[in-house]
């Protein structure tokens, strides 16, 4: 599935910068997990003349944003895309309506075309917006007939990543774990031999869905900081819900761990063969007593190093 910005998911709706600064973050975000799924997420020429406020548009917005980060978004939006005008597939005279709109010449437009022609589409919309809906219905007028398609419509992270996932096929061994794994989280450095305390482990594919699971977590968490190195809405969301509480997915080994197992729980540098990490924070596979440890703190300006995927260290 391929998927196309909904441009019709703005249309003046922010009340100030703020707010749209959080939204274009989000968006970002879904940009990233689907890039990470070797996904990429068209826009349209021109989405930069779109209304985000009452009085501004988005390349207006943009403007307020520091100066690498408006490069960044104006460069996806109106340098380098993708567009999906370049492969259009739908034309100026077809009538797609939506909601009692007509969306033609728009991506909803774009992708209940592609949809009608069985080539798998989705829309990646702005929220808030009056276009939270999914799937979102499309008709097609033609001939004095009406068609009808569902168009698949995200809004969320989790969503997306979760139907991106669903369409990959099943992993069936740690290797292609581990392959899928360094393709995938490019903003976590994977220690070249991370992976290898899984050999001789018993494989199983939900394991190995709960160990990507994780991965993606640090991987969000990891591109979840403003360009002043402060975590974003996102990214403190992100934190509360996997690494708080008592169901946590990751958590620190206690002090007694620390003790019993500082040598087994210190690792080569991935980076530098004269520094040792100490990595006590781990992410749980708890039903095949499997761990990702990995270093902390996580920050904007320190990479983040996975450094073990395996069974439990600290077994007593």
């Amino acid at each position: 599935m391929e998927l196309i910005l909904n441009d019709r998911s703005l249309h003046g709706q922010f009340p100030d910068i703020a707010a749209f600064q959080a939204a274009l973050d989000h968006v970002l975000t879904m940009r990233e997990s689907a890039r990470s799924y070797d996904r990429g997420l068209q826009c349209r020429y021109g989405l930069s003349s779109a209304p985000v406020t009452a009085e501004l548009t988005f390349r207006q917005a943009i403007n307020s944003l520091n100066q690498n980060a408006k490069r960044s978004v104006l460069a996806w939006l109106s340098k380098s895309g993708p567009f999906w005008e370049d492969d259009r597939q739908h034309g100026g005279g077809d009538w797609l309506e939506c909601q009692g709109e007509i969306v033609t010449d728009s991506g909803v437009g774009e992708a209940a075309y592609c949809l009608f022609h069985h080539s798998a589409r989705g829309l990646v919309s702005f929220s808030p917006s009056s276009w939270l809906i999914s799937p979102l219905p499309v008709e097609w007028h033609e001939a004095g007939e009406v068609r009808s398609v569902d168009v698949p419509n995200y809004w969320e992270v989790d969503t997306l990543r979760a139907d991106l996932e669903a369409s990959l096929p099943r992993l069936n061994s740690w290797e292609a774990l581990e392959q899928r794994a360094r393709s995938r989280y490019q903003a976590l450095v994977l220690a070249d031999d991370c992976f290898a305390p899984l050999r001789g482990h018993p494989f199983g594919a939900g394991a190995a869905d709960r160990i990507l699971a994780l991965l993606g977590v640090l991987n969000e968490l990891k591109q979840s900081f403003n360009a002043g190195g402060e975590r974003s809405p996102e990214g403190h969301a992100l934190y509360q819900r996997h690494f708080t509480g008592d169901r946590a997915w990751f958590s620190d080994s206690s002090e007694t761990e620390k003790s019993q197992f500082e040598s087994d729980l210190t690792f080569r540098h991935p980076a530098n063969a004269d520094r040792k990490l100490f990595c006590t924070w781990h992410g749980k596979v708890s039903t095949s007593h499997l761990r990702i440890h990995f270093s902390s703190p996580i920050r904007a300006d320190t990479p983040l190093y996975v450094v073990y995927v395996g069974p439990k260290i600290t077994k007593r």
